[in-house]
């Protein structure tokens, strides 16, 4: 992607189930402490990334990557004055959990890692901003991911029950079909057969959040892509299913680390970009 390098901006990729995609130039602080339920693994392209997490202050330099578990607290920005340029996916979960058949989800406990091979598997990804990806590559793209974590994951945990990972399953793709209203923990109950607390256990132990969060983060999403499609925020705020923008607005922030305006303003198409 082509834009100024004095100027500020994401670039989005286009939607790919449970990956997103975007390139990014930042100066100064990018975003404030948040935190969202999938993982971020990104590389730095130019300038030094800052951030802070699990309570420890971290910098990636050029070439290098990070990698950020779900859920997890964090802030990021360029720590330098040149700035920042970084490339990044988000990536839902589920998608490890399938290709890992019941293992738990990888835990790399550094958050910047120096790999050449798994920059090269995220480049494969993340390089064609412009394109989509088709499933046949996802598929081989997480397979070699997992290979790439779990190598720095060190020593896999115990392997979680059947019997828990198909609850959790069933609650996940419950709340996907029914994103855009209220879901009751006694329909939970009904779909998975566990009470509504063995379930929160085994569903945090599964996707390392909460059915509830996982609810909520599922309709920001939402929002955020209407809101790159060009949609008035007051109206993304009811349609994604918020009570009134004040809701939305605060939940925005604590998900993304900046408010819907902000993101307006800075988001751009890959299309657009390319012209700059």
């Amino acid at each position: 992607m082509c834009w100024d390098a004095a100027e500020d901006g994401i670039v989005s990729a286009p939607g790919t189930a449970g990956i997103e995609r975007i390139e990014a130039r930042f100066h100064g602080n990018a975003f404030d402490l948040h935190r969202h339920d999938t993982y971020a693994i990104g590389v730095t392209l130019h300038g030094v990334q800052s951030f802070r997490y699990r309570g420890a202050a971290h910098h990636s330099l050029p070439g290098q990557i990070i990698v950020l578990h779900p859920d997890e607290l964090h802030d990021g920005g360029a720590g330098t004055d040149e700035g920042l340029h970084y490339r990044i996916l988000y990536l839902e979960p589920s998608l490890l959990l399938d290709c890992l058949g019941g293992a738990p989800l990888p835990f790399v406990e550094d958050a910047v890692v120096s790999d050449p091979a798994l920059r090269g598997t995220l480049l494969s990804a993340l390089a064609p901003l412009d394109e989509e990806l088709d499933e046949l590559f996802v598929a081989d793209f997480i397979a070699q991911l997992a290979q790439n974590l779990g190598r720095h994951a060190g020593q896999p945990a115990k392997p979680m029950e059947k019997t828990a990972w198909r609850a959790a399953a069933l609650a996940r793709d419950y709340l996907e079909e029914n994103v855009e209203r209220a879901v009751r923990s006694d329909e939970l109950e009904a779909v998975t057969g566990l009470d509504r607390y063995a379930l929160s256990r085994h569903f945090r132990a599964t996707y390392s959040t909460s059915p509830h969060r996982f609810l909520l983060m599922r309709r920001l999403q939402r929002a955020r892509r209407m809101i790159e499609a060009g949609e008035a925020l007051a109206e993304i705020a009811i349609a994604a299913g918020f009570s009134d923008q004040s809701h939305f607005h605060r939940h925005f922030k604590k998900a993304f680390g900046l408010t819907p305006g902000r993101w307006s303003a800075l988001v751009r198409g890959p299309s657009v970009a390319a012209a700059a």
